[in-house]
Parts: C-alpha cells; structure tokens; sequence
C-alpha cells in the first residue's frame, strides 16, 4: 500500500532520537506521550485506548485488501470432530455431542463456500471473521483457510485465557479489550452474519444487530439463524410481534436456514444474484 509524503518525521524515529535525553531525564513527565505505556494505560486516557483499539484492526484489514466479510457467531462451548470420541470414550452426553458436531460441521461448510464464492483471482470479498477462539468460531475459520482463504479471528480478553484457534490467518489475528470496539469490528465491513446455536455472548452480537438494523443504524444485511429447531426451543420471536414489542414486519430480518447451501444461496438471492462486488461500500455503523 502505498503512502503520501509526509514532511514530518516519523514517530518511530521521534522515538529513537529522543531516547537517550529521555533516559537522563529525572521524571517519566519528559517522555514522549505516545511512548509512554504508564500515561496510556491511565483511567483518564481510555477514549485514546479505544480509538486505538479500533483503528489498529481496521487499518491493518485495509492493508490486507479485505473488501466485505461473512461474520459467524456461535458457542465455543460447541465440540468439534477431535472432542466428539473423547466424548463418547469418557461416558459424556453422545447424543448432544454428536448434535453439536453437526453444528461445528455445518459452520465449517459455509465458511468454505462463502470463502470460494468471494475469493480468488485477486478478490478478497465474503471473508469469514470469528470470535477467534473455538467451537463454531474454529469451525467458521477452519473452513474458510481450508477453501485457501484469509479469515479474520477478533478474540478478546477474558477471565479464563481465550487462545486464538490455529485456523485464523494470522496477519488477520486481533485482540480487543473493549467489547462494544470488538462488535464494531465485526460489523464495519459485514454483508452477512449466520448465527449458529450460542450461550450469552452469540445472544448478544444477535440481537445487537437485530436492533442495529431495526433502528436503521446499519444497512439491512441477510441475518441467517443456522438450524431451527434450537432457536424455537431458545427464542420465541414470534411472541415479540403478537404482543405489539416489535412490528411483524421485524421478523423478516431473520432468516432460518439448516445447510451451508442454503445459507449461501440466501446471501446470495439477498445481493440480487450476485455476491458482491468489491466496488460496494460497506455499511456504516
């Protein structure tokens, strides 16, 4: 990528010729207020940590040429192929790891797809962007870097240590601290999002962007909700509608799909036919 002349120094050489006086300085006061850690870190400066937080991932996505992304939501609680027989070997719950793994797998073929359908040939469209951790996050970027993709992970940092799942690209790689920068992300470049089953968290992103769309605050994308029969047991969004809490025309923002077939072909009869082209803008937020 190329950049601008500028005719300011660079800060990283402000940095070097600054340092030996910075060292024979009696009080950290004297140093450079972008290279010093302790001034960053205060509670008065968390608007700065968090303008950082957002711009560092975009800017670095940029950079990496990703044009519009195919975020995947799911549980990390989800067992994948690995845990299934370890399961079933250690007398856990078969029947509900073998439904699971179904869930993982589903994941996994339309992060492929969507990945196939929007890269190559010098496009990088439709890339799949996870939580970064596992369950059906790893599922989601397992399958994009099998089809040959790049697939984004945005982890962030929580009590018990979330270490990003190995099928994340790792240029592509980001850890967030603040929750409502990191939904940000996950949003700034989105054409579409397909929610597998979750716990909290997935409810959250869910209906975050539900409202988002509802309040007109995005664009309207395809919000897909992967295998019904766990959402109808979970949310009764029809009851929403029958008691006057949302307008029966807000149910049409969800979709129900069961295959990863079926979930691309929704995306795609969503674009019109077509599945996006780089010359789109994304949707603000």
């Amino acid at each position: 990528m190329s950049r601008r002349p500028d005719t300011y120094p660079r800060a990283d050489e402000a940095v070097r010729q600054a340092r030996p006086v910075e060292e024979a300085a009696p009080h950290p006061s004297f140093r450079l207020a972008f290279n010093d850690p302790e001034f960053l870190l205060r509670p008065e400066m968390r608007g700065v940590r968090l303008m950082l937080e957002l711009m560092k991932p975009d800017r670095l996505q940029d950079e990496a040429g990703i044009g519009s992304t195919v975020v995947v939501f799911g549980s990390a609680r989800i067992a994948g192929p690995e845990a299934v027989a370890a399961i079933a070997r250690d007398g856990g719950d078969a029947a509900r790891a073998e439904r699971q793994l179904v869930w993982y797998e589903e994941a996994r073929r339309f992060a492929r797809l969507v990945t196939e359908a929007g890269q190559g040939a010098g496009r990088c469209e439709l890339v799949v962007v996870t939580g970064g951790g596992p369950g059906i996050m790893e599922a989601g970027n397992r399958g994009a870097t099998e089809a040959g993709g790049k697939t984004i992970g945005l982890s962030i940092v929580l009590p018990r240590e979330q270490v990003p799942n190995r099928w994340i690209t790792p240029e592509l790689s980001f850890q967030f601290h603040y929750f409502g920068i990191r939904k940000m992300q996950f949003l700034m470049r989105a054409k579409a999002l397909a929610v597998f089953p979750g716990g909290f968290g997935t409810m959250d992103e869910l209906f975050e962007t539900l409202t988002l769309v509802q309040t007109r605050k995005i664009r309207r994308l395809p919000i897909l909700l992967f295998h019904r029969a766990f959402w109808d047991r979970v949310v009764r969004f029809e009851v929403l509608a029958e008691e006057g809490l949302i307008d029966h025309a807000d149910l049409d923002l969800i979709r129900f799909v069961e295959t990863a077939e079926e979930g691309a072909e929704a995306i795609r009869a969503f674009y019109g036919g077509e599945l996006l082209g780089a010359e789109e803008e994304p949707p603000p937020v």
